[in-house]
């Protein structure tokens, strides 16, 4: 027998097993090499279980194929089964499952500089050595680079981690034991010499064990305490037993087979174990045989084993659809549950799970509702409007008694569906700061999160975040920085107002650089969220645009990415011109350039606010010519009516800075000479503006004129619009009444070039709601556009938008003061 069938795995080296260590070392001294072999068993026995590697668990660990009749062979293979501990939240290795993207994997070689950081945590999706070895070297490179880390002094205190339950719902009522497993009822364990016998048994009865015999003497191993799992999973006659399972599978009955399930779960069977393919396709054969309690159970029973079943599941919901009338109020919520942890909710139950949501809504308990939130956000089922707001009616009206968990969900679900609920909110603000101080990162990272996307400032609300978080940030995952830096980012939470908070998640980005070859969104979300208040950490911002991540990120990612490495490149030339790192090649740029551009034209172009803009900016100016409507700054992915005067006022011809548009975008060009500069009044149109004189008057006694200066509006939204009747001044007589000029305008040769003016057609897109807040790209753009040598001229949405139902003379007058009120 060659030496390394007689080791035992390194999770058997744990206290309590020094007779199975002197047994092992007695034995090996009469094997060539033994000395080796146990020098090497203690070199892995001495490591913490988190720092072994899947290559030294493999070196200790037995493997053997072992061949059963009827031809199925079971490999064997006792370091592939994980150790899991389960407490009082469920599963840690199922709460780490709640989200697809939010998984830590660890990696089989990490860098070195990712041993000596204890909070670290890789992918298990590994990349080509040969295609990352130089993005590798970019990673070692920026971390030699930069300063000790911030994490590893003392400044701030370390919070322990927060576990929620996402199967608290369960203990609302007993009607849930018969649906689901509570993990938190372990059992009573008993000990390795009491299931000895059990095992003994396997040896005697080998293929002569009945299906009742297989199924009670899984459950009966499955009582086992947990410590000593490894070593059963490491006994080959627990791998006959499991054969033996399979072979019986035809004739469990329903309820056994139910049951055998439900042991894999305590005997931490791994989801991989390609056993299970056959349990799913037994059970996938037997879905039209069972109730649907038992399918419920069956689906929460793959949930607790974490095994994806998506063609079980399929078949579980046609069945609940044929018997939508026998949910009741648990049946709904674990229905509801199991989509969520499917991902996926089939079209044709949506309506019958949306009536019966509402009919039974009164009934929910606030975990309930929690649970129910949760799994249509998971499963990304749209509800009506009404639906959703009747839900979040619904946990306002317990909303202090809802758990971090359950009322974290609810915003969920409310970011998804894009619902402003004004009171649930405003309730927001008292809940969120008294709950920070006990709440999670991934918690604070969703709440931030949905007043982002909802664009929701409170400032209660994200200074009590700003405050917790730093103590957290040793358990922040690379998503949780990112998303909290652009949440805080977009809202203008500027990094004065929160000194600690900024730092400490950059520095968190540094420690979790491993997760961003799996996930290399999360770095440029976390960058754009930090240059949306003028933050660039240079070792981070160099290896995002090394070629080398580039490469990756527009490869491996799922997301398009090409847009935000093109916002963060154009940003860094603007805001750090003594910039020596990596930029993005020419090509690239081009590109996404005119990915946006054509976007623009299609969509922004083309909408009626930013069509009449152009048409009186042309009648104002004088042509079409001094109206040139392009995208000034590409990476802010908005267009501008971008206007040039010289130093006396006078329009600037900027046609030929136009890219080349569809004729359906910009009106056919006029002949330059046909072009009047200014706009040519008449009796009529100054009757027009008058309003409340009579048009046949003459110009002396009809235009009211007043010595005061004339009424600006503000640079932002608000502020008076024109009254019905209009007060004309003097300067605006005089400029109203000027004489046509043609030709071009003299210029002051002491002005170096022209006046370059943005004029920006805002949305309420472009703010915080109820604020004059710009959200982060917005302002960032504004202080780019002043960077690159523009004068922000604003349409605002409220004021723009009321103008567009009045006299043209009316919107021309409006922008006339926009633009020479910018001078």
């Amino acid at each position: 027998m060659p030496p390394h069938s007689l080791m035992l795995p390194p999770s058997s080296f744990t206290g309590g097993t020094l007779m199975a260590t002197s047994v092992l070392c007695r034995r090996l001294r009469s094997l060539p090499g033994w000395r080796n072999s146990l020098r090497q068993a203690q070199h892995v026995h001495t490591k913490p279980r988190e720092e072994i590697s899947d290559q030294e668990e493999n070196k200790v660990s037995e493997h053997q194929d072992v061949s059963f009749r009827g031809g199925y062979r079971l490999h064997y293979n006792p370091s592939s089964y994980r150790r899991c501990t389960r407490n009082s939240a469920g599963s840690e290795c199922q709460s780490d499952k709640d989200d697809e993207d939010e998984r830590c994997f660890r990696a089989q070689a990490p860098p070195f500089w990712q041993q000596s950081n204890r909070y670290s945590v890789s992918c298990s999706r590994h990349l080509s050595s040969s295609n990352n070895t130089l993005l590798d070297l970019a990673f070692n490179k920026a971390s030699e680079s930069r300063t000790p880390s911030a994490l590893s002094s003392n400044s701030e205190p370390v919070a322990p981690d927060v576990k929620v339950d996402p199967r608290a719902f369960l203990k609302c009522r007993p009607e849930y034991a018969s649906l689901s497993l509570d993990l938190t009822q372990r059992p009573d364990p008993v000990e390795w010499v009491d299931v000895l016998p059990l095992l003994q048994k396997v040896s005697v009865l080998r293929d002569r064990m009945k299906p009742s015999d297989v199924s009670r003497l899984l459950v009966e191993l499955s009582k086992l305490h947990p410590d000593r799992m490894p070593l059963l999973r490491s006994d080959h006659r627990f791998s006959m037993l499991l054969q033996y399972s399979v072979e019986h599978l035809g004739v469990f009955s329903e309820l056994q087979l139910l049951e055998v399930l439900q042991s894999f779960v305590w005997l931490e069977i791994p989801s991989s174990h390609s056993m299970l393919e056959e349990y799913e396709a037994e059970l996938l054969r037997r879905a039209n045989q069972l109730t649907l309690h038992q399918l419920l159970l069956a689906a929460d029973l793959w949930r607790c084993i974490g095994k994806r079943v998506p063609q079980f599941l399929q078949r579980f919901y046609v069945s609940a659809h044929h018997h939508v009338g026998q949910l009741g109020v648990p049946e709904l919520v674990h229905l509801l549950y199991i989509i969520g942890e499917g991902r996926d909710c089939p079209k044709d139950l949506i309506r019958p799970v949306e009536q019966l949501l509402m009919r039974y809504l009164a009934q929910l308990y606030p975990e309930e509702v929690g649970t129910v939130c949760l799994g249509l956000f998971k499963s990304q089922t749209s509800l009506s409007e009404g639906a959703v707001t009747r839900i979040v009616d619904k946990a306002l009206s317990f909303v202090t008694d809802m758990g971090d968990f359950a009322m974290v969900n609810v915003l969920k679900y409310m970011r998804f569906s894009y619902l402003y609920h004004k009171t649930w909110l405003e309730a927001m603000a008292q809940e969120v700061p008294r709950r920070a101080p006990q709440m999670g990162v991934p918690s604070l990272m969703h709440v931030t999160l949905t007043c982002s996307a909802l664009h929701y400032r409170n400032v209660s609300i994200l200074a009590s975040v700003a405050e917790r978080v730093p103590a957290l940030v040793p358990h922040c995952r690379s998503k949780d920085s990112s998303k909290l830096l652009w949440g805080f980012g977009t809202l203008g939470f500027l990094p004065a107002q929160c000194p600690g908070f900024y730092p400490s998640l950059t520095e968190a980005m540094r420690q979790r650089k491993a997760e961003f070859h799996r996930f290399p969104e999360h770095l440029l979300t976390g960058l754009l969220g930090l240059a949306f208040v003028s933050e660039f950490p240079e070792d981070l911002v160099a290896l995002a645009l090394s070629p080398e991540f580039v490469d990756l990120a527009l490869r491996n990612s799922k997301l398009e990415l090409k847009k935000d490495l093109f916002t963060l490149d154009a940003a860094v030339a603007l805001e750090l011109p003594q910039w020596k790192g990596p930029r993005l090649g020419s090509e690239l740029r081009e590109e996404v350039a005119e990915m946006l551009w054509k976007f623009a034209q299609s969509e922004v172009c083309l909408k009626p606010e930013v069509l009449e803009a152009e048409s009186a900016l042309q009648d104002l100016l004088g042509g079409d010519k001094f109206v040139c409507k392009k995208m000034i700054l590409p990476h802010t992915r908005s267009i501008d009516l971008e206007v040039h005067l010289d130093s006396n006022g006078q329009p600037v011809p900027v046609d030929l800075l136009c890219p080349k548009q569809s004729p359906t975008v910009i009106p056919s060009l006029q002949s330059w000479e046909k072009m009047n500069l200014g706009v040519t009044i008449t009796d009529k149109l100054l009757a027009q503006l008058l309003k409340g004189k009579n048009s046949t008057d003459s110009l002396d006694s009809s235009v009211r004129v007043t010595a005061t200066p004339r009424q600006r509006l503000p640079p932002d939204e608000g502020g008076r619009l024109f009254d019905s009747v209009l007060d004309l001044t003097n300067d605006m007589i005089e400029t109203l009444t000027k004489p046509s000029r043609r030709g071009s305008t003299h210029q002051d040769p002491s002005h170096q070039g022209p006046i370059k003016l943005a004029v920006q057609i805002s949305s309420r897109n472009h703010y915080c709601i109820h604020s004059q807040q710009l959200l982060g790209l917005h302002a960032m753009k504004r202080r780019h556009l002043k960077m690159a040598g523009y004068r922000v001229v604003e349409l605002g949405h409220q004021e723009w938008s009321l103008t567009l139902r009045k006299s043209r003379a009316e919107k021309l007058s409006y922008l006339h003061c926009k633009i020479y009120d910018s001078l």
